[in-house]
């Protein structure tokens, strides 16, 4: 098992940039792909970047491409996600999570953060 915690959220205005943070404990931290998601109130949940162990292959949902980045630094147990450009519709509350098969779908991430809230000011 592994257990994560998420910080860096925060209020900001729209066009700027938040660095979210997931630090891992519990486990063989290199061994899990990571991802993040988000939800917003009343919506589901919304995949938004993975990364594979070791940090080789990287996947983000349509609607972040070329804004957000994930990274992974296996020997702090972290993963981040850099957010540039926030927009209004990033608000949301950011989890992370870790998988130790799949690399997009929710149901394949087995541990998961308690969440970050992000809000985004027009």
């Amino acid at each position: 098992q592994v257990q994560l915690v998420e910080s860096g959220g925060g209020l900001v205005q729209a066009g700027s940039s938040l660095r979210l943070s997931c630090a891992a404990s519990g486990g063989t931290f290199s061994n899990y792909n990571m991802g993040w998601f988000r939800q917003a109130p009343g919506k589901e949940r919304e995949f938004v970047a993975s990364i594979t162990g070791n940090g080789g292959w990287t996947l983000y949902g349509d609607s972040v491409k070329g804004r957000f980045t994930i990274s992974r630094d296996n020997a702090k147990k972290t993963v981040y996600l850099q957010m540039n450009g926030l927009k209004p519709e990033d608000t949301a509350v950011y989890y992370c999570a870790a998988s130790g098969r799949g690399v997009v779908a929710a149901r394949d991430f087995g541990s998961w953060g308690q969440g970050s809230q992000v809000t985004v000011s027009s």
